[in-house]
Order: C-alpha cells, then structure tokens, then sequence
C-alpha cells in the first residue's frame, strides 16, 4: 500500500506575463489536502485548473507562495534531483492517455518500471498485477488500436499507478468519455485511492463526478472555493 502525500500550499500564485501585461491565473492559495485524500477540483475552462495541478506535479512553479509535498519545499531543488523526486512519487494521468501504438497493454504499463532499470521478468508481473485491478486481466496483449475508449484510460491510470507513486494527478481524464464510461473510470479511481493509499487530485469540468469525491474545491477568479 502507498504512502499517501500531505499537500500543502500556502499563500500559492501565479501569473503569466502576456503582451506586457501581467495576467493573474491562480491568486493566494493556502489548502491543506491530507495523505490518501481524495480531491476534485472543478471550474469552466481557462479558470487555472490545469495551472494547478501542473504546480501540484512541479511542472510549473509557482510566482509566489510555496508547496510544501509533507511538510517539504521542493523549490530551489535541482531540475535532475526533482524530475527524480517526481517520476518516483507522482503519477500523472491526461485527457489523451499517450499510450505507445506499437505496444500492448501490459507493454505501455511495464514501459515505468523498464524506465526505473527493472528486468522485464520483474517489470511484467507488476504490469500484469495492476491491469487486473483496474480490470484489464483479459486484455494484457492487446494493443491501445484494440481497445476502447474507456479501457485505453484505464491502461493510463494502471500506467501511473504501477510505480505505487505517493500523489496521483489527473487532468480531465474523462473528458473524451461518454458519461457511462467516465464514471466507471472515475469508480477505479476512487477504488485504487482507497485500497492503495494515494493521494489523489482531480480535475474535472463535471460537477456530477467531482460529487462522487469526499473533497471538491471549485476555482472562482483564481481561488479554491470548498463546495
């Protein structure tokens, strides 16, 4: 079971300069969100969602205020030292699941752990195991051309999860689903959050999904709004 990680951010901004002038996406942000909580954060589009969770991720940092992944800053750290911290603690999860072509299911989330120097006879049984979680079991060789929408992202989230990262960001995983299908995807979150023990946000425009979560934080003008 993962260990979850606290987030916290405090006095958190962000701002892009564009055609000389200053424009204020994310204003003032101080959340805690909890080890192994799940969260959702919803908002129309262009509203800093996304902006978010790449802070949250640390592919962006923010223009002020700091985030601290249990009680530690990872600002002013090395670009190499935290691209590892983050390929081993965070798993990311996108609308377009990325998936390589050429390889099949158990292919794409064995790639991880291949990547991290594991044999293959180490990295497929791990792949193996985490497919059928997200239950995938019967389609380990099929390729992402042989399967459906819905189980192209469930591959996705077996992808990010097969490391046991501590923090799982997703950003509108759902939004090329029908609505059948995005909530049985947003389901398998909410189980493997459950049973091993991530820390998982969520972003998403769907109000009724985000209902589903025990948190959910609405962006209004560059702030978290608690629904």
């Amino acid at each position: 079971m993962s260990k979850g990680i606290a987030l916290r951010l405090e006095g958190v901004e962000k701002t892009y300069q564009k055609g000389g002038r200053s424009i204020s996406v994310l204003r003032a942000l101080d959340v805690e969100i909890g080890a192994g909580e799940a969260v959702a954060i919803v908002g129309p589009s262009g509203c800093g969602k996304s902006t978010l969770l790449h802070l949250l991720g640390t592919l962006d940092k923010p223009s002020a205020g700091n985030i601290f992944y249990d009680d530690v800053s990872h600002l002013g750290i090395d670009a190499s030292v935290l691209d590892s911290i983050r390929n081993r603690t965070i798993g990311f999860v996108f609308q377009f699941h990325h998936l390589l072509p050429e390889q099949s299911a158990l292919g794409n989330v064995a790639m991880p752990l291949l990547i991290r120097g594991l044999r293959r006879t180490e990295a497929y049984p791990q792949a193996q195991v985490m497919l059928e979680r997200v239950g995938l079991g019967e389609r380990l060789t099929h390729r992402p051309g042989e399967l459906s929408g819905g189980e192209q992202q469930r591959v996705a989230i077996a992808r990010a999860l097969v490391t046991n990262p501590g923090l799982i960001l997703a950003d509108e995983p759902t939004g090329n689903l029908d609505p059948a299908t995005a909530a049985d995807v947003f389901d398998a979150f909410l189980e493997l959050n459950s049973s091993l023990g991530s820390t998982l946000v969520v972003v998403t425009h769907s109000l009724d999904l985000a209902s589903r979560f025990p948190r959910c934080f609405k962006v209004v003008e560059g702030r978290l709004e608690e629904n």
